[in-house]
């Protein structure tokens, strides 16, 4: 059985960013989506103003949440905090209609 908890990660991204970074961000982009499609992120937001990222991850322990960390192309670029989440409330703002196929 499953026991999967939510953890919110603050990263703080290193300061001057550099071309490199910039140069990764599509790759990043590309693995988010991969993580959002598989259920393991639910939410990213990215602050290039005040050099902040904050993610919502979805795992079983936090080893599992620094995978999914160290798997990130930007994570070498920034210092991160893992905080364990005792209540997760989401709700989307998702304006798509919704398709019965009764």
């Amino acid at each position: 059985m499953s026991n999967i908890r939510h953890y919110m990660v603050d990263f703080t991204m290193d300061e001057p960013l550099s071309e490199e970074f910039f140069d990764l961000v599509s790759y990043q982009r590309v693995a988010v989506n991969k993580y959002f499609q598989e259920g393991k992120m639910a939410h990213y937001a990215l602050s290039l103003e005040k050099s902040k990222l904050w993610m919502v991850i979805a795992a079983e322990n936090q080893i599992e949440v620094i995978t999914i960390i160290e798997n990130l192309p930007l994570s070498r670029f920034m210092d991160y905090e893992i905080h364990l989440l005792n209540q997760f409330d989401s709700h989307s703002n998702s304006v798509e209609p919704v398709f019965s196929l009764n």
